[in-house]
Order: C-alpha cells, then sequence, then structure tokens
C-alpha cells in the first residue's frame, strides 16, 4: 500500500531505517500510517500499539511513530521498558523534530530522523546480548 505523503522508495529507505535503529538492540519500532477520520488520534495509536502486539514484546521497549498525515497527527507511544528510561522529556523531543521536518513537507526524513534517534536511545538501554531476535515485523502498516 502507499501513501500520498510517501513514496514507496521512501516507505523503503523508512524500514531500512527500521532495521538499522533496531540493528544494535533488542528494541523495536514499527510505523503506522492511519487515514482515519477519528478525532482521538491519541487513542487510535493505542489501539494500533496493541493490535500489532507491540505491548508483548521480552523487554517492553517497542516503539511506535503513528502518523495521520490528514489531520497533521503524530503519536510516539514508546512501552514501558523504554518509557521508563527515556522518560517522557526524550518523545517530545523526537516529536518536535519530526514535526518541524513535516513541516517544510520532508516527511520521510522528519520520521527516519526520529526512528535512528530512537534506535540510540534503544542501543543505549537495551544492547544485544547475543542473537537478535526480531519480534515484530519491520514493515510499515497502514489503516
Amino acid at each position: 500500500m502507499s501513501s500520498a505523503y510517501l513514496t514507496e522508495q521512501e516507505m523503503a529507505s523508512l524500514v531500512e531505517a527500521i532495521r538499522t535503529a533496531e540493528s544494535h538492540s533488542s528494541g523495536e519500532i514499527r510505523v503506522h500510517i492511519d487515514a482515519n477520520t477519528d478525532t482521538d488520534n491519541a487513542k487510535k495509536a493505542f489501539s494500533v500499539f496493541q493490535t500489532l502486539c507491540m505491548n508483548k514484546t521480552a523487554e517492553r521497549n517497542a516503539v511506535l511513530f503513528h502518523v495521520n498525515f490528514e489531520q497533521k497527527y503524530l503519536t510516539i507511544i514508546g512501552d514501558e521498558g523504554i518509557h521508563h528510561k527515556v522518560h517522557q522529556s526524550f518523545w517530545d523531543r523526537v516529536h518536535d523534530e519530526i514535526t518541524a521536518e513535516f513541516a517544510h513537507g520532508h516527511y520521510a526524513d522528519g520520521l527516519k530522523k526520529g526512528i535512528l534517534k530512537t534506535g540510540l536511545e534503544l542501543k543505549k538501554y537495551f544492547p544485544l546480548k547475543g542473537e537478535n531476535i526480531n519480534e515484530l515485523p519491520d514493515e510499515i502498516t497502514f489503516s
């Protein structure tokens, strides 16, 4: 599936960024693009987080970037394991950096920078200890 805001090549680049960000930690990152017209985007993001089983990783260190381009809304959800390490201020900074890129029409670049920055935090707090098991798919999901 494609998006009016991201080309197929940009989406492939985001999947590659997810793989890179996950390569040195046990953390999991997902991007979900939502075209839903619901006004409660935060509630929808939490529902997607659960539907994608992101709250079931071994170390509770999954991160969801939930984007509704039409409503100009970005929600970032870090599960309790990573959230307790980086705190809300980290998510606020990443959110602000991504939305600043979005304001200039740099959708893929904004998400990519946020994904890679999150990957560095995951590496810091959840470094690999042996085999890197990919608990969740890296593909971008849509609704």
